[in-house]
């Protein structure tokens, strides 16, 4: 059959004012029904509330609420099965439904769409998706967070480099870093709840553009759906789509924060860091080096973010240019909002599957620290204590970390006689204060790197109801 050829203009449900048939090259260009069959519980749903809402003013018998919300069950159970015929001729999954509801119960299924257009049919479907979404996002974060606490709360008191430049600065508690983690995904919780409940309003009544001639009840189809309100205007209510792409830029900054995850745990993994060990069944090998043992997962986690931020730069540029109202280019905002939930929410699960199981190696951890001389600010700090302006601290202790690096040694492995070789104020009580133990024991206030102060911050979590 040729990219012309034609079919019977009455097979569309909108067909009345068209005298000739739609291309076949126009229907495979113009579907949706290939990706937004996904929304078919969403579009059952909110069909179902529209019904009971138009029974409820009299404008449906109560003969087709109840002929209409039964076919729709019977609908839902079958796709559910994987029995339902989608039919590309009938372009979306709206039109899908409503005529197979309409081959199954009559005329009742044809009164359905009464008050209502698909452009606020979309938009009511996409609100109800998008906030599933969330709903099943926020577990999976928390899953996330509490293996971070875990991992935080065993690794406390293990010292390892902090980095600023990727150069080594002070020590840190291993576990005061992953909690830098766990704020970032708390963070990023928050913002999809915020998301949620700036998009928890019903857009159904605001109809093609301007609202419909039907009594309806607005606010009996939001307390049925779940919904805190009802949008406020028409005009904005069909054609915005905001909420898709504030949900798409807190999808963005979720996977931001994992590739920066990521990127640590690929550098940490290596030998010349050997800080920790991924488990193998979150690694490959090579093909061709038996050595290898590759962090897959972390790499593929920093790859997939580069492809959501795309999602979201499209979707920002798909809106840009659009006049009010409903244009038909926000057909095309369902591809990379899809794409943005199965990526972040694939990613999400790996990594609350994979924190539980990093083991961290924490001589090396030690090691590390010990030969960048992260311990040079508590000498500075030693010294202003003691009275030295702290310029002249700062550069006093830069010609002993000069020295020991020749020497080939730590800053606290020098000798008191080789110390005070750069200031006369230094004592034997400096000791306590260049190891390791002492810079993380020093940092004793809240929010800092002190292992008293992790387990502090690990205990306000779990009093707050973390796991």
């Amino acid at each position: 059959m040729s990219s012309t050829s034609k079919h019977n203009s009455g097979q569309k449900l909108w067909g009345g004012r068209f005298a000739e048939s739609t291309s076949t090259l126009v229907e495979r260009f113009s579907e949706s029904v290939s990706f937004d069959t996904r929304l078919y519980r969403q579009d059952i749903r909110g069909s179902q509330a529209h019904a009971r809402m138009l029974g409820k003013v009299g404008v449906l018998s109560s003969a087709d609420v109840e002929a209409i919300v039964a076919g729709l069950d019977g609908i839902l159970k079958d796709i559910d099965a994987g029995r339902f015929e989608w039919k590309m001729e009938l372009e979306d999954v709206h039109m899908n439904i409503e005529a197979e509801l309409t081959a199954r119960i009559g005329d009742a299924g044809k009164r359905l769409h009464t008050g209502r257009s698909r452009n606020d049919q979309i938009a009511t479907d996409l609100r109800l998706y998008v906030r599933d979404v969330i709903d099943e996002l926020v577990p999976l974060i928390d899953r996330v967070a509490a293996g971070l606490l875990d991992l935080a709360e065993r690794e406390a008191d293990t010292v390892m480099p902090g980095f600023t430049h990727l150069q080594i600065a002070q020590p840190v508690s291993f576990g005061h870093h992953v909690l830098a983690w766990r704020e970032q995904i708390l963070r990023d919780r928050a913002r999809l709840l915020d998301c949620r409940k700036r998009m928890n309003l019903l857009p159904l009544g605001a109809a093609a553009l301007a609202g419909t001639v039907y009594p309806i009840d607005r606010h009996f189809v939001a307390e049925q759906l779940g919904f805190d309100g009802v949008t406020e205007n028409s005009l904005d209510t069909v054609s915005d789509r905001d909420f898709a792409i504030e949900f798409c830029f807190a999808a963005s900054l979720i996977l931001v924060h994992l590739s920066r995850w990521s990127e640590e745990l690929i550098l940490w993994s290596t030998p010349m860091f050997g800080f920790v060990e991924l488990p193998d069944r979150f690694c490959t090998g090579s093909s061709i080096m038996p050595q290898k043992k590759n962090p897959d997962v972390p790499e593929l986690v920093r790859g997939k973010t580069g492809r959501v931020i795309g999602n979201l730069n499209a979707l920002l540029v798909l809106m840009k240019g659009q006049p009010l109202a409903y244009n038909r280019d926000n057909q095309e905002d369902k591809p990379p909002l899809f794409d943005t939930v199965d990526t972040v929410t694939m990613c999400l699960q790996v990594y609350a599957e994979m924190i539980p199981a990093i083991a961290v190696k924490r001589d090396n951890c030690r090691a590390a620290a010990v030969k960048g001389f992260s311990t040079a600010t508590d000498l500075a700090d030693y010294l202003v204590r003691k009275g030295l302006p702290f310029r002249d601290a700062h550069h006093a202790v830069g010609s002993a970390v000069a020295y020991a690096a020749k020497k080939g040694c730590d800053l606290a492995e020098l000798s008191l006689d080789e110390l005070k070789g750069f200031s006369s104020l230094i004592e034997g009580d400096v000791y306590a204060c260049i190891t390791l133990e002492g810079s993380l024991k020093a940092r004793d206030h809240y929010g800092a790197t002190a292992p008293v102060q992790v387990r502090a911050a690990i205990a306000r979590a779990r009093a707050s109801g973390a796991s």
